[in-house]
């Protein structure tokens, strides 16, 4: 799966590992999360992540 990277913070959302935080279980793919989900770290909205190789 694909992992994103916060370009605020630069936190990486990991699929395989979900997001306890917000009750997102793993193996949930970024474009799965809800439109509300939001980074754990510094509270930046999907749309300030980039997709990472």
């Amino acid at each position: 799966m694909k992992q994103y990277k916060c370009t605020k913070c630069g936190y990486v959302y990991l699929p395989e590992s979900g997001d306890h935080t917000q009750g997102i279980t793993p193996n949930t793919s970024f474009e799965e999360l809800p439109d509300t989900w939001v980074c754990p770290r510094c509270g930046a909205g999907k749309k300030m992540f980039v997709m990472i190789e």
